[in-house]
């Protein structure tokens, strides 16, 4: 039974049940391009136990079909098809390819079944819904925090800014967002240096900009997924040192990813803002809760995004729903 029908047979029992909510049973069919790290993991998780707590409230049981690409867009294409002919109420959908994803919007509209993308946009059709991270404000909330700690600290900054792929619009967001903040707090970013999310471009050109800068004392690293390339040019310039380590140099981050968890515990990351796998699964539920009610989910023109949150050595063990920190 298509969604819309669903929602007119809830609205009859409601009537007959004298304007008592009738739970309303939906069937969401996500799609994973792959599920190979903790943080596919987390996010299933998160979905499902929002699903409950936001579902009971809103009068919707949320049920599931989970079904995985393993990298391959075709492959995806196929499991979204069978989505759509298993009947289900809502598709959603991590895409593997942000331009192949078109087709299976395409698809899913024709069959009438609502389509929200899940992390990674569409760059064709446009789905009911998109919901994902909000990449400018990671880097200007940790950008804003950075210079308030480095002013309380008497340390004027002198940053090296290494920046993701210039060709992905998360990077280019949260690039704008760093200089936004660094500019408004005071910080001066002496150097840029583009990584295309290359681990070793985040080796080498931080190595070469500490030789070209050496008065740079603080880095802002649009991901701190390459951390340990990050960790191997301060080790390589004799500037890897804890805070409060005359040799430490300050140094924030986005996302928060595992690898950067034990060094921002020891001291060595001072702010990071994270990639928030908890607070974009509670998004997602709240679009599809919206959706399948026929509510508009007041997306901006970019999606439903979810923002993430300050974290710093002192926060990082009791901040709750940490996915980096609690999945292994």
């Amino acid at each position: 039974m298509h969604l819309q029908k669903k929602l007119v047979v809830a609205f009859l029992l409601s009537a007959i049940l004298g304007g008592e909510a009738a739970a309303k049973d939906i069937t969401i069919g996500f799609s994973w391009n792959q599920k190979e790290s903790s943080l596919e993991t987390a996010w299933e998780d998160y979905l499902k136990s929002e699903a409950k707590a936001q579902g009971e409230p809103a009068g919707v049981t949320i049920k599931w079909i989970f079904n995985v690409a393993n990298g391959d867009p075709a492959r995806q294409a196929a499991n979204i098809e069978d989505l759509i002919n298993k009947g289900v109420d809502i598709v959603m959908a991590r895409a593997e390819d942000s331009a192949a994803i078109s087709a299976s919007i395409k698809a899913a509209k024709a069959a009438n079944i609502p389509f929200i993308t899940f992390d990674r946009a569409s760059t064709g059709a446009k789905p009911t819904a998109h919901v994902g991270g909000d990449s400018y404000d990671q880097a200007f909330v940790a950008g804003a925090a950075f210079a308030e700690l480095l002013k309380s600290k008497g340390v004027t900054g002198k940053c090296i800014e290494l920046q993701g792929a210039l060709t992905d619009v998360n990077a280019v967001n949260r690039s704008k967002g760093w200089n936004e903040a660094a500019s408004k707090g005071g910080i001066m970013t002496v150097i840029q240096v583009p990584t295309e999310w290359n681990p070793e471009l985040f080796r080498s050109g931080l190595t070469n900009a500490l030789k070209a800068k050496p008065e740079a004392n603080c880095v802002f690293a649009a991901s701190d997924f390459a951390y340990t390339a990050i960790q191997a040019a301060l080790e390589g310039a004799g500037r890897y040192a804890p805070t409060g380590d005359a040799k430490h140099v300050w140094l924030a981050t986005n996302d928060l990813l595992p690898a950067a968890v034990k060094p921002m515990e020891e001291g060595y990351i001072d702010v990071s803002d994270t990639w928030d796998a908890y607070r974009q699964a509670k998004e997602a539920i709240r679009v599809a809760i919206a959706v399948a009610k026929g509510e508009d989910p007041k997306c901006a023109a970019d999606g439903c995004l979810a923002k993430g949150r300050l974290v710093t050595p002192q926060t990082i063990g009791t901040i709750d729903n940490l996915w980096s920190r609690d999945y292994k």
